[in-house]
């Protein structure tokens, strides 16, 4: 089993909804910046881990989201966020977290989301937020 594990630094950037315009007859699908952005930083993290060649093989990917830590957390709650033990149940769903970094690997360490045939996505707290990816294939 083949392997590759990096860190994205900074505050995971939920996918948000496309914005549609009317341009004369067709229908023009943007992201918006935010989330275009925020693929294109995850792009530029994984470029730096990527291979020769695309991965063209079924793919296990693991994605855990750490999320800064609220600072109305009493110390108490704090401590707990930083051991595990109390996890973020609040919005950004954890789907639209993963969306944005999936986007952003797609062309730059294997060829298409559809190959992607294991999905394993967590939320934690941090003082450090980031998400650490894990990308598996047999070769």
């Amino acid at each position: 089993m083949n392997q590759i594990t990096f860190e994205i630094d900074g505050d995971v950037q939920a996918q948000q909804r496309p914005n549609f315009s009317r341009m004369g007859k067709g229908v023009s699908v943007r992201d918006p910046k935010e989330s275009k952005d925020y693929k294109s930083f995850v792009r530029l993290v994984a470029s730096e881990h990527s291979l020769d060649e695309l991965i063209t093989e079924p793919i296990r990917l693991h994605i855990d989201v750490y999320r800064k830590i609220p600072k109305s957390f009493s110390k108490k709650k704090h401590l707990q966020a930083v051991e595990g033990e109390l996890r973020p149940t609040t919005k950004p769903d954890i789907d639209n977290l993963v969306k944005g970094i999936k986007d952003g690997l797609s062309k730059v360490i294997w060829h298409d989301d559809s190959q992607v045939i294991e999905l394993v996505a967590r939320k934690f707290y941090s003082d450090k937020p980031k998400a650490v990816v894990t990308i598996e294939w047999e070769k």
